[in-house]
């Protein structure tokens, strides 16, 4: 935090106050911290480092007090990931769970995943990878009321392409199916496989 671009801001805040600048950091540097953090490594790496003592903490009360929120995921993106911290203690405490951290390139890049942990480069405000489970732990914080609704929106497409991905049903996901339609009796007669 004692960093001259994280200090530069606050010598500027009446400027600021003043101005039409959403953020001090956009106004003293001529950038948001994201473009900025992708430009020096250095701050890059200051922020992950600070987003990942935090998340070791979130990681240990999710997979200690939530796990009934994992039962029957089978694949669970975490937006805005950051290293994966959280999505690795997921990875780990349910190996059913094929996790995916999205976060920009230059956060993702250069790291590992495993059997079960995936790292994809992207921008949430785009495209989130197809999950039955979305996860935004600090993914929403930084943003205006407009680009949260995006970012949900992304999420909400995520979660509905990941159902049109699997094009297999249950017999009990079929019959709501037709009792939503309204018959009243179906026979379901399994041929040629999933046909």
């Amino acid at each position: 935090m004692l960093e001259p671009v994280m200090t530069d801001p606050w010598h500027n805040l009446s400027e600021w106050f003043q101005s039409e600048h959403r953020a001090a950091f956009s106004m003293a540097h001529g950038m948001t911290f994201w473009e900025y953090a992708g430009q020096e490594p250095k701050l890059n790496h200051f922020f992950n480092e600070a987003m990942t003592s935090d998340a070791r903490l979130v990681s240990g009360i999710i997979v200690k007090d939530c796990k009934q929120v994992f039962e029957g995921v089978k694949s669970l993106v975490d937006v805005a990931g950051g290293t994966g911290t959280v999505a690795k203690a997921i990875a780990s405490d349910f190996p059913v769970v094929n996790c995916t951290v999205l976060d920009l390139p230059h956060v993702v890049a250069g790291l590992e995943g495993n059997e079960n942990l995936t790292y994809v480069e992207g921008n949430m405000f785009e495209s989130i990878p197809p999950a039955d489970a979305v996860l935004l732990k600090w993914a929403l914080e930084c943003w205006n009321d407009e680009e949260c609704v995006k970012i949900l929106e992304k999420c909400k497409e995520a979660i509905l392409g990941r159902r049109m991905e699997e094009r297999e049903r249950t017999e009990k996901e079929w019959a709501k199916l037709f009792t939503d339609a309204g018959f009243t009796s179906y026979k379901i007669t399994p041929a040629l496989g999933l046909y």
